[in-house]
């Protein structure tokens, strides 16, 4: 019986490391300009009319719907990127996206409502 139960054991162990999915980190927006300074670049997923109201100097422009679409042009998966939206739910649903597409991502829990830094 014991040799089963290890058996079993075994084999579970082995399965559930075949599922571990890779996750990206989620910071909050007073960590995001160190991310900035370290070379992170700015995804802003928002639409444009959003955008051009206000984004983090610097930010490349690409709004979620055109992620869904499969449109990935403008954005190099040799970067690094901090993903931003209003509040932080467009940004969640993008970062999802760019991982299972193998970019280098983190996200930002909050948005540009809460963003107390530079605007452009």
């Amino acid at each position: 019986m014991r040799k089963i139960f290890f058996t079993m054991m075994v084999v579970l162990l082995m399965l559930t490391g075949c599922n571990e999915e890779s996750s990206y980190e989620t910071i909050s927006l007073a960590d995001t300009q160190e991310k900035i300074d370290s070379g992170y670049l700015v995804l802003d997923v928002r639409e444009p009319n959003e955008f051009e109201e206000g984004h983090i100097p610097g930010a490349i422009n690409k709004p979620l719907s055109e992620l869904q679409a499969g449109d990935f042009s403008n954005i190099d998966k040799a970067e690094k990127y901090i993903v931003i939206c209003r509040s932080g739910n467009r940004s969640k649903t993008a970062s999802d996206l760019l991982l299972t597409e193998g970019f280098d991502i983190i996200n930002t829990s909050e948005g540009m409502s809460s963003w107390q830094g530079d605007i452009q």
